[in-house]
């Protein structure tokens, strides 16, 4: 017998013009995205009067929004269920003609964006990260509970060979992704750009080889006072080298196979493109985007990591509240790889728990318009509210931002104010993230262990903030006819 995420399938299989309308399907964070065969088919209303859809969105791929975990759990079963062909594409943004109101005026939005050389350079740079997200989370929680095992067997409250095994065990999880961060990264930016994904695992491989402190040495850039310091030491340049060496590699790879005789290529291509790559990425690229990346770290510690309280509060308000007009923007995936730098040279994210706050913001506001739009009787408001308010507690802010506060205007002016306080206290408080994925409350345990109170607190603030201000701000006029 079915149960019940089978029958969900099914009902969106039988509601999109079932499986012979279906061409391929793959998953994002919160969306099932499905390539259609023919879109006259596809039953939207019903669709999206489906419960536990989200929202849906037709482009390109037809996109039904169901939530971080249960997008990929979901089409996980529509492919093996129905035995459909996994696209292994991302789907482009833009040109969506949407089915319900937050969604028509998120398309709209969209289309007025221009998608220039640089948002697009930030897209395929973030478009690396995205697969990995899961496992990022996965290692994130782990290692946090294994510092916290560790914190309380210090305390002596956990004793005993079965918590120091637990503590191992979660370590050892936790570092068998992080631990091979530079490679993963290098499998997938090879998969963006077009090269042989094994061999863009061996540049990232390449830039943690011990080796590496060997050559450094040979050559004088090796500093046995502070390695840290050398102009070439393992893992230099980090998880931004792998990906230019990468690029490179992308490059290289398809002029020499161009070149190359067909009974050849096996042997000749890989090797000459590795060794043409990796001296470059040793000599070059390893220590100038090591600059650049000590330089990021350095200035970003100066606005995310001071010590000065004035200082936290202040970038952590003005962060927090300017985050979703760069989202609005595309900006936002030019965040992705700062994430990353500060994982891979920090052990942890302080940039994420900030950010986070601004969704928190629009559910303050949101509840303060919810609470209007009874006293002006507005029913359709009310209906929008009470069914995207759930998913925004969760970390999906979409329905909220494009359905309430973003087509109201001053709204989502005021519920980013609002989250900057949220923002102001997580960054005072100098929380640190194992990892990034979605915001919301489903992020506490992506916390370390001794800040999750503190990043709970900070999202309570931005509920309240965006609330009050929203409040203050947002006359009965301003929504009666919204």
């Amino acid at each position: 017998m079915a149960n019940e995420k089978e029958r969900f399938v099914d009902e969106i299989v039988e509601l999109i013009g079932g499986t012979k309308n279906i061409q391929s399907a793959t998953n994002c964070m919160t969306r099932m995205r499905i390539r259609i065969q023919d879109e006259a088919s596809v039953d939207q209303a019903s669709l999206r009067e489906l419960d536990g859809v989200l929202g849906v969105v037709q482009s390109d791929t037809l996109q039904i929004i169901v939530g971080p975990g249960k997008a990929k759990k979901l089409t996980d079963l529509l492919l093996e269920r129905y035995d459909i062909k996994e696209d292994s594409q991302t789907p482009p943004e833009g040109n969506q003609t949407v089915t319900e109101d937050w969604q028509e005026n998120k398309a709209s939005i969209k289309e007025k964006q221009k998608k220039g050389k640089i948002k697009s350079a930030l897209e395929t740079i973030g478009g690396i990260f995205i697969p990995m997200i899961p496992a990022i989370i996965a290692a994130g929680i782990f290692n946090g509970f294994s510092s916290l095992i560790g914190t309380l067997q210090g305390e002596g409250t956990l004793t005993g060979d079965f918590w120091e095994a637990t503590r191992l065990l979660f370590s050892l999880i936790g570092t068998g992704f992080l631990g091979y961060f530079a490679i993963f990264t290098g499998v997938n930016a090879a998969k963006r750009f077009g090269a042989t994904e094994a061999l863009g695992g061996m540049i990232g491989a390449i830039s943690i080889a011990s080796p590496i402190v060997d050559l450094s040495q040979l050559f004088g850039l090796y500093d046995a006072d502070e390695p840290l310091n050398s102009i070439l030491t393992t893992g230099k340049g980090g998880i931004i080298g792998v990906i230019l060496g990468v690029f490179i590699l992308a490059k290289l790879e398809k002029m020499i196979r161009k070149r190359v005789p067909d009974v050849l290529d096996l042997i000749l291509t890989p090797v000459l493109t590795l060794l043409i790559t990796v001296a470059i990425f040793v000599f070059i690229i390893m220590p100038v985007s090591g600059i650049f990346s000590d330089w990021l770290v350095s200035g970003l510690s100066v606005i995310i990591g001071s010590d000065n309280a004035i200082v936290s509060i202040i970038s952590g308000y003005i962060l927090s509240a300017v985050f979703l007009p760069m989202v609005l923007l595309g900006l936002h995936h030019g965040l992705i790889p700062i994430y990353a730098i500060q994982l891979d040279v920090l052990g942890g994210v302080s940039l994420f728990p900030v950010l986070a706050m601004a969704g928190a913001g629009q559910v303050g506001a949101s509840i303060a318009i919810y609470l209007i739009c009874k006293k002006v009787g507005n029913q359709r408001m009310k209906r929008i509210i009470a069914g995207a308010l759930p998913a925004g507690i969760l970390g999906i802010g979409e329905p909220l931002i494009y359905g309430v506060t973003l087509p109201l205007g001053k709204p989502f002016i005021t519920a980013g104010l609002g989250a900057g306080f949220g923002g102001a206290y997580v960054m005072m408080m100098h929380v640190m993230a194992n990892a990034w994925g979605p915001s919301g409350l489903v992020a506490v345990p992506l916390m370390q262990a001794d800040k999750m109170i503190h990043y709970v607190i900070g999202i309570l603030i931005a509920y309240i903030g965006g609330f009050v201000i929203t409040r203050l701000f947002i006359k009965k006029e301003d929504v009666a006819n919204a």
